[in-house]
């Protein structure tokens, strides 16, 4: 493998570390070993000049109004809008009820549960001013799931929409650390606005000045599925979530005259960044749909006269059928990404909206969109090249450097990187010698172009969303009718990948429709819906090797 220069070694250390103003230092007991890190790059345009300290709520939302944006809208949401000086009141608000309500020391983590909505984001706003940590979940997850994130961090307090609390409840039945859920109304509910934290809200007055955060404090705890199963928790400082406004937004541009919109969940860091950090940074509009399905996404794009979508290949082969009713002439532009993006779509796409896509590649240990097209989409079928601020090569098994038109690992080093809690095996095999090394294989043509051609693991990437094979099967293996199966991913011109279970049942002759669907439901049931097996096969017995492993490629090629 390459060595590090002493010159990229000193790279990675962040710019100017200054004292923290976090007084609860747990997370910081878990991070990894300083050099297990990537190497870090802030050198490119205005990454230079980050100061040493930053709240990212503060520079995102409190510039804006000082910048005179105040009056303008930032959100849409339903038939309601708020203003940036209003969101900056709520924020505040909301912050002045963590820390005088609920005790919020800096460096509390904070977990939020909601769909896409002006509360969420003021929420999320509200915590990382207050100097504490955000994580936030999707509304999809189970209690189960729940328990493991509010233990591995120790949450002590969470913000939870309130038609959602249910399984957020069952969970605090379980967790260790969970103390208080603090339920709100979505804005545009019907009736007073009764909840808990809406109630509290409404009782204080606006102002709150910002934590004086370090720009290496942590902001947020994102947790991404591994091929065992078991969520890995990244980590990204204020500094990072600045950064990437720096870096994505200057391939895919984001302007103050945009109204934008799409179908990725803030839980997601894909859906973070696209509907909150960027329209921000750059003073846009947002229009939010907390429901992302096809109909309402459309309805909001002629209601709010958007100007640019994100999504992911799923959403917009479903979008195509919907397109007729609604009028979508404002749309200047859209961005694929979670998964890649196939030309048959790209094409349809082209033909029925006269748009051309743009796709692009990222991951949650990046937080953003690192690969990406150009506006002009020089390459259809491609993605992209690396974005302003990010280097991007391929690698062999050794770590070495491949030569163009070779196929070969991801590669990416940047402003932003891997940072694993507690989890030194995984962050060793992400990080190898300086670079953030993906499980994605991919093709970099003679022009610099790169193809993407597979993943080198097991994680079924199903419409965006990262989905663990095992998972699965432990949640199928626990119906009393199965005796054994296991689960792969096979291509699906729809989804990206199609989830398969391949299951043999302790009675054959229980292998009927009705049993495929009641395998399904319990799924649905167990763990979050998205993951449940869409294609079910019975076997009398899954093909093996010598050694007894299941020979998974043939279960995907059936």
């Amino acid at each position: 493998m390459n060595a590090i220069t002493v010159q990229e070694r000193r790279a990675a250390q962040a710019p100017g570390s200054v004292p923290s103003a976090h007084a609860d230092r747990f997370l910081y007991t878990m991070m990894p070993p300083r050099e297990t890190w990537p190497v870090f790059d802030y050198s490119a345009g205005r990454l230079a000049g980050f100061p040493d300290y930053m709240n990212a709520a503060q520079a995102l939302l409190d510039a804006a109004v000082e910048g005179g944006f105040g009056d303008k809208p930032v959100f849409h949401f339903e038939r309601q809008s708020w203003s940036y000086s209003q969101l900056q009141e709520h924020v505040d608000r909301i912050a002045r009820v963590l820390v005088e309500d609920y005790g919020l020391v800096p460096g509390n983590r904070v977990l939020l549960r909601s769909g896409n909505c002006p509360m969420l984001a003021a929420c999320w706003l509200a915590v990382l001013k207050a100097g504490g940590i955000g994580i936030t979940t999707m509304p999809l997850l189970k209690a189960q799931e729940l328990v493991f994130i509010l233990d591995r961090v120790r949450v002590r307090l969470a913000l939870c929409e309130e038609t959602l609390v249910d399984e957020l409840a069952a969970a605090a039945r379980s967790a260790g650390t969970l103390e208080k859920i603090a339920c709100f109304a979505p804005l545009g509910s019907a009736g007073p606005r009764t909840a808990e934290l809406d109630r509290a809200v409404a009782s204080k007055t606006a102002g709150f000045a910002a934590v004086k955060t370090a720009a290496d404090d942590i902001a947020i705890v994102t947790f991404t599925s591994g091929t065992t199963g078991k969520p890995k928790a990244a980590v990204h400082f204020h500094r990072d979530l600045l950064a990437i406004a720096e870096c994505y937004p200057r391939a895919y541009t984001v302007d103050a005259d945009e109204v934008v919109c799409g179908s990725p969940s803030m839980a997601f860091t894909y859906g973070l960044a696209v509907l909150l950090i960027y329209p921000l940074r750059y003073r846009a509009t947002v229009a939010y749909v907390s429901r992302p399905t096809p109909e309402h996404i459309l309805r909001a794009v002629e209601q709010h006269r958007v100007t640019s979508l994100y999504g992911v290949p799923t959403s917009y082969h479903q979008l195509l059928d919907g397109l007729d009713r609604f009028d979508i002439t404002s749309l200047r532009k859209c961005a694929s990404s979670g998964e890649n993006l196939q030309t048959p779509l790209w094409e349809a796409w082209r033909e029925r909206t006269g748009i051309r896509l743009v796709n692009g590649f990222g991951a949650t240990e990046l937080i953003c969109t690192v690969l990406s097209e150009s506006l002009a989409v020089d390459r259809i079928g491609s993605t992209g090249k690396a974005v302003p601020g990010y280097t991007a090569r391929l690698i062999d098994k050794e770590g070495d450097p491949l030569p163009l038109n070779s196929r070969g690992r991801l590669a990416i080093r940047g402003p932003t990187g891997c940072r694993y809690l507690d989890d030194l095996k995984q962050q060793k095999a992400f990080v190898v010698d300086g670079w953030n090394v993906t499980s994605d294989l991919f093709v970099q043509d003679g022009d610099g172009y790169f193809w993407y051609v597979d993943r080198t693991d097991d994680m079924i990437v199903s419409s965006g969303y990262n989905i663990s094979p095992q998972e699965v099967e432990r949640a199928l293996a626990a119906h009393p009718l199965v005796r054994e199966c296991a689960v792969v991913g096979v291509d699906d011109a729809a989804r990206g990948k199609l989830v398969r279970a391949c299951v043999v049942l302790h009675d054959p002759e229980r292998a009927t429709p009705q049993t495929i669907a009641e395998l399904q439901e319990f799924v649905k049931h167990r763990i979050a819906p998205y993951k449940y097996p869409r294609d079910v096969r019975f076997y009398t017995e899954l093909p093996k090797t010598h050694t007894g492993k299941i020979q998974r490629q043939r279960l995907r090629m059936r």
